[in-house]
């Protein structure tokens, strides 16, 4: 494994952000990844590697402006009563979302765990897309979903979980993400690792070297040498290490066909699909160290992983308008969780932690929607503190002892995001833009629709690779399973090995004939 920094583990890494305080600087909670195939086969040795989950029974919740608050639960039951408390028939309304999905939900997340330009799955995608009750589901917005609930407190805690996936409130293609979202906080909940994001990366690290793996730490690997249509090697500014048998990439497009791959012969039609990848808004979080835990005027929500504040679904929308036009968003509803409810070894006896994550930000900012902070088009110093006392001033509406609780601050904003990370492009935490122009079969790119690249032995995982973002599991599973596979066909059989010779062509032509 090369790893171009300090540590392994990408944007699972916790840090004493604030002395004596652990924090998760980037990603914190693993409700996807527990619930996946990965975790299935992997969770025995996790946990024998020091890997313990907590969790809780309420993942999220909603708190607005007004102090109205509700919360949501892992089970259909209670969060049909809660609905219902809000406004009469919202309870049957929730009930009914998760009913336009059942016939479907069986596919749809077996799709998550297969290679997305097979055969079989494009057979399943078909099958899906000719059910016209499934095509109005993956056309709809966000909006369009939740608003069938009466409540704001519904339409406002279930809407906004599409922003988490890199979509916004209007946008076409992000509707379906709402249930699917739901459905697996209801199985997942909001769970952590205790003593932090982190101890999944170390113990994944220590299976890897227990199986004889080698991590190769501060070293950045800069090129892929291909020879015959095949990688033979990869490079880093101090190696070159021969490839046996494939290489497996956390790269985005961009940054395997233009700087891993630059040398090697790529059809250019690829090339340009590369230089033209997109990235979507950035990301401001805060970490804040408390002098005691915060005291929320609901009760329940020392219970709830990550709630969001917020004036309302519209002003969320607004805030990602803003956002996309370059502007720091005046009002943004964003997600708030205090790690230490659940684990208090993250900080100082009757001391708390707590993280905000702004992701309705533009990734150079223009300008302010507020009209009081001065932009240059950059995430200064000044711009971030001045931002995150924004932040903080409308925390402190819904908090009542926050600022005055707050003994530390620390804040990442795109600027760090970019800087930690070149798949994060300008500072996008998602790895890329998720619209219906850059996913499913489109990505990561129209001429490279799946994990396996334009030369054969080199395959790409991540963010900007289905399913998705997120700590989930879900591409390293889909390219490991097809590893595995071949290993299986590739066993030798005296007679039964067949070479077909066909002619030779560019790496990346289309080949006309494929489906």
């Amino acid at each position: 494994v090369l790893e171009q920094n300090d540590r392994t583990g990408g944007l699972l890494r916790t840090e004493e952000l604030i002395p004596g305080f652990l924090h998760d600087v980037y990603a914190t909670a693993h409700p996807l990844f527990v619930t996946s195939p990965a975790f299935a086969d992997l969770g025995a040795e996790l946990a024998a590697n020091g890997l313990e989950y907590i969790n809780t029974d309420l993942p999220t919740g909603i708190s607005l402006l007004d102090g109205r608050t509700a919360v949501f639960s892992r089970t259909a039951e209670a969060n049909i009563t809660e609905l219902d408390r809000l406004a009469t028939g919202d309870g049957a309304a929730f009930a009914a979302m998760l009913a336009e999905l059942d016939p479907f939900v069986g596919d749809v997340f077996g799709l998550f765990n297969r290679e997305l330009a097979s055969p079989e799955a494009q057979q399943t995608v078909a099958n899906l897309m000719r059910d016209g009750r499934f095509a109005a589901l993956l056309f709809q917005s966000p909006r369009v979903q939740v608003e069938r609930f009466r409540s704001p407190e519904a339409r406002a805690m279930l809407g906004p979980w599409a922003i988490h996936l890199g979509r916004t409130i209007d946008e076409p293609g992000g509707g379906i993400w709402v249930p699917l979202v739901l459905l697996a906080l209801m199985a997942g909940g909001m769970a952590i690792p205790a003593g932090g994001c982190e101890k999944l990366a170390s113990a994944l690290v220590a299976i890897v070297e227990g199986n004889g793996g080698t991590i190769h730490a501060g070293s950045k690997a800069t090129r892929i040498v291909v020879k015959n249509g095949r990688a033979v090697s990869v490079h880093t500014a101090e190696d070159e290490i021969p490839v046996k048998r494939a290489v497996v990439a956390s790269a985005n497009p961009d940054q395997l066909y233009l700087n891993l791959l630059s040398e090697a012969e790529i059809d250019p039609l690829l090339r340009e699909q590369a230089s033209r990848f997109r990235y979507g808004r950035g990301c401001v979080q805060i970490s804040l160290a408390l002098s005691e835990p915060p005291r929320w005027p609901d009760e329940r929500f020392r219970r709830v992983g990550q709630p969001h504040l917020s004036s309302g679904l519209d002003n969320c929308a607004i805030a990602c308008a803003q956002g996309a036009a370059g502007l720091l968003p005046l009002d943004p509803s964003f997600t708030v969780d205090c790690p230490t409810d659940r684990d208090p070894s993250r900080a100082p006896p009757g001391k708390a932690v707590m993280r905000l994550q702004v992701l309705e930000v533009p990734t150079n900012p223009r300008g302010d929607a507020g009209g009081k902070i001065s932009v240059s088009g950059e995430w200064t110093e000044s711009v971030k503190q001045r931002f995150a006392d924004r932040i903080l001033a409308i925390v402190s509406r819904h908090v009542p002892n926050i600022p005055d609780a707050v003994i530390g601050v620390h804040i990442v904003s795109p600027r760090e995001l970019a800087a930690f990370n070149p798949n994060l492009g300008p500072g996008d935490p998602y790895g890329g833009a998720h619209d219906l122009a850059q996913s499913y079969v489109l990505s990561p790119l129209p001429g490279h629709p799946s994990h396996q690249s334009v030369v054969p032995n080199v395959y790409t995982v991540g963010a900007s690779t289905w399913p998705g973002h997120g700590v989930n599991g879900g591409s390293g599973y889909i390219v490991a399973q097809a590893l595995l596979d071949k290993t299986r066909r590739l066993t030798p059989r005296s007679s039964a090995v067949r070479v077909r010779r066909t002619p030779r062509r560019t790496v990346g032509q289309q080949d006309t004939k494929r489906p």
